[in-house]
């Protein structure tokens, strides 16, 4: 049977096995031989508390985006608190400017953070390059406790170690030169003015484990790790020995975080168990793969959220998105606004397979929030769109409520929109003619239905009927078809292509009635490629129907010029 053994300054518990019990214990190096740590033993503070901690290097990559948006959720949902720390140790490539991108993209996406850059609060400061008197000085603790020790190593002794470790088919880790050298040869060295790092005495045997909330039990070996850096010859903190400092005097209680930190956990529970400070409950969220279920990065296209923003995504879709790589409620539903997911999460329905980023299910979603957008907010928003890219002057007015409202089903992206109206303000009637798609409409005695309708258009008579909207196109059509005893596609498809250019698109009656108002109200810009009514009918006008047989090359694909919609 073996013992349980309490050790001052260490803060854990030790079974120390006798058949591998050392003769001794070693209280300034705590030279244990075996132990081992369960860290889901660990009592976190009775509040939930947990943080985002991003590296401001660059762009906020949509992996940091969904490991933000669970720990906002997680928080949420529990009446926590979610705390945003910048971990800026990298200082050649840590910046202002990603900060501040970094800031904006998480308040574009709603997560409003309770502490943190800009806001405050009592566990400050929270970048952590305004840290390093709090680094000192449980660095300080941990030398004089004897859990951390000088190692004067030069860089050529520690690539030499890792050449022998290579070439023995062994770990990489650290031999344990200064482990245990004598108080006469660190003051030696310390008197030559000798570089030195921190370095974490790991037990040599034993292991360690823990509960994770999203992948169950892991388990590490001691004996894989080697003694680690915690503090640079240069003074600056290393990433492990920061964030543990930083977690557990910010009283964070769960750390959720991307699985490619799994490997830095076991140093960090080591770091903790030594400063005696209690252990937060960590889940490991899986990658986000592209669809080569490789790791998402910029050769697979956009990935950060600036960019997705810069396109016309929505932040209720990014964010609807996200929560579904590797999260769901349970249900067939798909569509959830921030409030509603806030109500659903749990981190037990996180998975830990990893999640595939598919940009056409990100549009089709984008899509979705885009339409359930209040008509207002959505007329305003493309109206903008459509002022700024100039095509048209106004942003508001009947003229683009009426083409928003026509043309909405047909828009993932606010970008979609100059596409859109561009289409419909467009006449494309002889590449549509001369594409094999038109063929049967030709057939279908073209010629007559548009010598019939240049003498309505003549006469006044189609202008009149547009002029008295719906109801006059309504009244219109159906005795234009009665004199030519035309209906249904007989009658519809050729109309459409005579008057739209276009064997495809919106309702065609309001479509039309919209490039009426367009050659009338002043509100369309010059260069948004209107072809006006009085225009089309020229055009239609000067076609030569004879040419046009089946022997005819083929100019350009209708697929190329087809509307908005089929």
């Amino acid at each position: 049977m073996g013992s349980l053994v309490g050790v001052q300054g260490l803060g854990i518990r030790v079974r120390v096995v006798p058949e591998m019990a050392p003769s001794m214990l070693l209280l300034r190096g705590i030279m244990f031989r075996s132990f081992r740590v369960s860290a889901s033993s660990s009592s976190p503070p009775s509040s939930i508390r947990v943080r985002f901690a991003p590296s401001p290097t660059g762009n906020l990559h949509v992996g940091g985006a969904r490991t933000a948006l669970f720990n906002y959720l997680f928080a949420r949902s529990k009446g926590g608190k979610f705390v945003l720390r910048i971990e800026d140790t990298d200082l050649e490539r840590s910046t202002k400017e990603s900060e501040d991108a970094l800031l904006r993209d998480l308040s574009w996406l709603g997560l409003d953070w309770d502490e943190g850059p800009g806001v405050g609060g009592n566990y400050g400061p929270y970048r952590q390059s305004e840290r390093n008197a709090l680094y000192n000085q449980y660095a300080d603790k941990l030398l004089q406790t004897g859990h951390v020790y000088r190692c004067f190593c030069s860089n050529e002794e520690l690539e030499k170690m890792k050449e022998t470790a290579k070439m023995k088919q062994l770990p990489p880790v650290y031999t344990g030169k200064w482990a245990s050298a004598t108080e006469m040869e660190m003051q030696e060295e310390l008197a030559k003015g000798t570089p030195y790092t921190y370095r974490f005495r790991v037990p040599k045997t034993g292991n360690l484990k823990i509960d994770d909330l999203i992948r169950g039990e892991i388990s590490w070996n001691f004996d894989t790790l080697g003694d680690f850096v915690i503090m640079r010859s240069n003074g600056q903190p290393v990433y492990n020995f920061c964030v543990t400092v930083d977690d557990a005097t910010m009283a964070i209680s769960h750390v959720i975080r991307a699985e490619e930190h799994l490997p830095n956990t076991l140093r960090q529970a080591l770091i903790y168990k030594a400063l005696g400070l209690p252990m937060p409950r960590f889940a490991h969220v899986s990658l986000i793969l592209a669809p080569d279920r490789s790791k998402l990065s910029k050769r697979h296209g956009a990935t950060s959220v600036g960019q997705f923003k810069e396109m016309g995504f929505l932040p209720q879709a990014m964010v609807n998105y996200l929560a579904l790589l590797g999260w769901g409620d349970g249900t067939e539903n798909e569509f959830f606004t921030l409030d509603q997911l806030v109500d659903k999460f749990t981190i037990e329905r996180v998975n830990k397979s990893g999640a595939i980023f598919d940009s056409a299910k990100l549009r089709w979603m984008n899509g979705q929030h885009l339409r359930s957008l209040p008509s207002e907010k959505l007329t305003k928003l493309i109206g903008e769109r459509w002022k700024s890219t100039g095509i048209v002057t106004e942003s508001s007015g009947s003229f683009v409520e009426e083409a928003v409202q026509l043309l909405k089903d047909g828009i993932d992206l606010i970008t979609d929109a100059d596409k859109a109206i561009s289409s419909l303000l467009s006449y494309p009637l002889y590449s549509t003619l001369a594409s094999p798609e038109s063929k049967p409409v030709l057939e279908d005695k073209l010629s007559e239905v548009a010598a019939s309708l240049l003498i309505a258009y003549d006469s006044g008579e189609f202008n009149s009927a547009l002029e008295e909207g719906n109801a006059g196109w309504q009244k219109w059509v159906k005795s234009f078809g009665k004199s030519l005893k035309r209906k249904g596609k007989s009658l519809f498809m050729p109309l459409r292509v005579l008057l739209t250019g276009k064997l495809h698109g919106p309702d065609m009656g309001a479509g039309l009635l919209l490039v009426f108002k367009a050659g009338k109200c002043g509100v369309v810009a010059p260069q948004s490629g209107l072809v006006t009514l009085d225009e089309r009918f020229k055009i239609l006008r000067e076609v030569e129907w004879e040419s046009l047989n089946k022997d005819n090359p083929t100019i350009e694909p209708a697929s190329a010029v087809v509307a908005v919609s089929n």
